[in-house]
């Protein structure tokens, strides 16, 4: 009898979050996985020691580049992390725009996974549609922070700003009349919230399209059910959160379960799988955008019924108004130390967690008293996801490597940190 050997490999680059900065060395028996080996700290920037470095005010904006698909939920947990040792309460309106805009960072987050997964796989059209909907969901960031992606729009208090009365319109050029211009900005006229308000009575129906091409289509069936199967007992000790750990049954959400801002006060449902697979995950995903959808909604609606601060009134966290800083020299020096030395958070340690659209991402923040913190640990939830890779990937094919990559929803700023 020949001997026969396995031969190893090295795959990818596959995924659009993974170009270059995922090494996975696959042992294989023919086309069939023995065992998968992912080489991680290709993308390290060394996040947690950079903050170590910098004023709690400024390492806010490191939180959007962790995991650069979920920047605002990133920011939250950081801000609340400061909040806790401070020991503030955060005015009722910024708790809301909050939760609000968390909702709308987990819609982008998951059109971006669906259309990556599903151009994985083999759908092209899902991607394009997806992206039509992240466009006016962008829209929304740059109205209040004024970056499309990265916003730095959480402050330890609140928020940088209330919502603007106006959003950015479309404006003719050589590919748009004044006329298509005049259609594209129907639903453009008012202000942010009438946007986004418009946004959730559309949504529903884009959501409609995604499952008419995908959830009965029988490729992407083939390519999903029975793939990465991990059972619920597995899950948890494995350390999986958010879908990934629903899709295989288990009912836990840090919204429900350990909730925090206004969470306990809008009405919501969590979506959980039956068995644990890729096609599992992707329906617990799906109907999650459904659940965020209504969440949006209820903010809106309370948002445009309530006003209020959004920042607390303590000069020692945030900043004074502009018009206040020009007329008052107590004002300005309070607006002066904030932005050059920076506040000071009380000696103590805390643990603060959201429910990110892809788990638990959590802050670990140590202070002694100084203007930076001492110590910054973050809890990615990507990281045992992808440590679980090798158990999810033995005895599938070489092809299903890409559905197991697409269904884990992995970005590696938050994993290499």
């Amino acid at each position: 009898m020949a001997e026969i050997r396995n031969f190893t490999m090295n795959f990818g680059p596959q995924h659009p979050a993974a170009h270059g900065v995922l090494r996975l060395v696959l042992e294989m028996d023919g086309e069939v996985i023995q065992r998968a080996d992912p080489h991680i700290g290709l993308l390290h920037r060394a996040t947690e020691k950079l903050a170590e470095h910098k004023t709690f005010l400024q390492a806010v904006p490191y939180m959007d580049r962790l995991d650069y698909v979920s920047m605002m939920c990133n920011e939250h947990a950081y801000v609340m992390a400061i909040e806790r040792l401070l020991d503030i309460e955060v005015p009722l309106r910024a708790q809301y725009i909050r939760v609000m805009f968390d909702e709308i960072t987990r819609i982008l987050n998951h059109l971006l996974w669906l259309g990556a997964h599903a151009l994985d796989i083999g759908a092209m059209t899902v991607f394009l549609y997806c992206f039509r909907e992240r466009e006016d969901l962008m829209d929304c960031y740059e109205a209040v922070s004024g970056a499309r992606l990265h916003a730095a729009y959480y402050r330890p208090g609140g928020v940088y700003r209330d919502l603007p009365d106006s959003i950015s319109q479309y404006q003719p050029s050589k590919i748009h009349g004044a006329e298509a211009v005049r259609r594209m900005n129907d639903n453009r006229g008012g202000s942010l919230l009438d946007f986004i308000d418009d946004f959730t009575n559309r949504f529903p129906g884009y959501v409609d399209e995604y499952e008419t091409l995908l959830t009965d289509n029988r490729i992407w069936k083939q390519r999903t059910v029975g793939i990465g199967v991990v059972a619920p007992e597995r899950a948890m000790a494995l350390g999986f959160t958010g879908p990934m750990l629903r899709g295989s049954g288990v009912e836990w959400d840090l919204r429900k379960r350990q909730s925090y801002e206004v969470y306990d006060r809008v009405d919501f449902d969590i979506p959980v799988g039956v068995n644990g697979d890729c096609y599992d995950r992707y329906l617990v995903r799906i109907e999650e955008m459904r659940q965020s959808n209504r969440i949006i909604r209820q903010c809106v609606e309370w948002l445009r019924n309530h006003s209020g601060p959004v920042m607390v009134d303590n000069h020692k966290v945030a900043p004074p108004q502009r018009v206040d800083m020009k007329g008052s020299m107590e004002e300005l020096i309070h607006h002066f130390k904030l932005f050059t030395e920076g506040m000071h958070v009380p000696e103590g340690e805390t643990y603060a967690a959201v429910e990110a659209p892809k788990g638990e991402f959590g802050i670990y923040l140590v202070s002694d008293g100084a203007n930076k913190p001492y110590r910054l640990k973050i809890r990615a939830p990507g990281f045992p996801h992808l440590a679980a890779l090798d158990e999810m990937a033995r005895g599938h094919m070489l092809a299903d490597v890409v559905a197991l990559i697409g269904t884990q929803d992995i970005v590696f700023g938050e994993i290499d940190r």
